[in-house]
């Protein structure tokens, strides 16, 4: 056990519930897009993303992202277009929809996924992209003009926004993804900062799409209850709706804390002078309630070294994603370009302690830590 541990979920309390519970027992009604789900799915494009667009519950993002792309990839193509260097449900949700993952290299500021190499890629293999399926990095809003001008060009965007639910742009201050015309797949598992345990959205401008996931995700179903397209079940229960309604209500304040938490870990990195001895950090595009912080460490002191020695002072981190997607040997064989800012990115990447009860002096702990790993290394 570590005396700071790298995350500790804190999901909405029970006394919180317990009206939402009343409901569903009075209703009878436990699953199959009941009357909390739809109250949900109603609530969030209201109040996130201004009343643009459509919205379906899955019962995790890793389904969201099956149901995406199965309905909208482009049949006569094979490749899922995507960054290594993100979590493995990403090629993972390809190869069940019978694609192969084409990985492309990252951006070494933004660490979104190369638009030079993305455009290069689109018109090197043409029709043999099914999809594309960029990464929001961490829950950054990634710029989406390249992918709205793949839309226009008839090439199928999903994207995988997992940790972007509760980013906002500075244009309007709302939710991104807001009137994207493909799908934006976000998760709301427990270690994300909207946690409801398991779960996870799909949000389009295209409300089309949306209700063929919708069906998808009841086994594609039509109003005879004739499976009519290849569906399966992603449905949320009643009671996981209810937890999401709940977390809504108070996501405001969770958004607050955490901005508070990133506040003071940049305070601290530059009272330490960390930034100028060799450390960078993503940057981040929208206002982005991380989920935990990253950062990369100075080219002389791997990653793997700085976990160590964190851990050493009862400080636990990770290296999120190293290794990256194709290092890993379910999808070693994959084709992809060159991936040299990935695997560079990949050494040097250290993910730090963030959960919302965390204290100024607990931040500034871990910081000084990293200021004597610093110092050491370069004795």
């Amino acid at each position: 056990m570590y005396e700071i541990p790298f995350l500790r979920p804190n999901l909405v309390k029970k006394e919180r519930l317990l009206s939402y519970f009343e409901k569903i027992e009075a209703s009878r009604i436990y699953s199959n897009y009941g009357p909390l789900n739809h109250l949900f799915e109603t609530r969030v494009i209201a109040q996130m993303f201004g009343g643009i667009g459509s919205a379906v519950t899955v019962h995790n993002a890793t389904l969201g992202l099956m149901l995406a792309i199965s309905q909208c990839k482009q049949p006569r193509g094979k490749y899922a277009v995507m960054p290594s260097f993100t979590f493995a449900a990403t090629p993972l949700a390809a190869e069940w929809c019978g694609l192969e993952p084409y990985f492309l290299d990252m951006e070494p500021d933004d660490w979104q996924m190369n638009r030079a190499q993305l455009e290069e890629t689109v018109e090197r293999l043409g029709e043999q992209i099914a999809v594309v399926v960029p990464y929001a990095t961490f829950g950054s809003a990634i710029d989406l003009s390249i992918y709205n001008k793949l839309l226009q060009e008839g090439i199928p965007v999903v994207i995988d926004a997992a940790a972007s639910f509760g980013t906002t742009i500075a244009e309007d201050d709302v939710q991104f993804g807001k009137g994207f015309g493909g799908a934006v797949v976000f998760s709301f598992h427990a270690t994300k900062t909207f946690g409801v345990g398991e779960g996870g959205l799909v949000y389009s401008a295209d409300q089309e799409l949306i209700q063929r996931i919708r069906q998808a995700g009841n086994f594609g179903f039509s109003s005879s209850r004739e499976s009519v397209l290849l569906g399966l079940n992603s449905k949320i229960s009643e009671y996981t709706a209810a937890i999401a309604l709940a977390t809504l209500e108070e996501f405001q304040a969770v958004q607050e804390r955490r901005k508070t938490i990133i506040g003071t870990y940049r305070r601290e990195l530059q009272q330490q002078d960390l930034l100028q001895r060799g450390w960078s950090a993503q940057k981040m595009l929208g206002q982005v309630p991380l989920q935990f912080f990253s950062l990369l460490s100075p080219d002389s002191l791997g990653n793997r070294e700085v976990i160590r020695r964190l851990a050493s002072h009862s400080i636990e981190a990770r290296t999120y994603f190293s290794p990256a997607c194709h290092q890993q040997k379910q999808f070693q064989s994959s084709p992809h370009s060159n991936l040299q800012v990935t695997e560079r990115i990949g050494d040097r990447i250290v993910s730090l302690p963030l959960w919302e009860e965390m204290k100024e002096d607990t931040v500034g702990r871990i910081v000084k830590v990293l200021g004597s790993i610093t110092e050491g290394n370069a004795t």
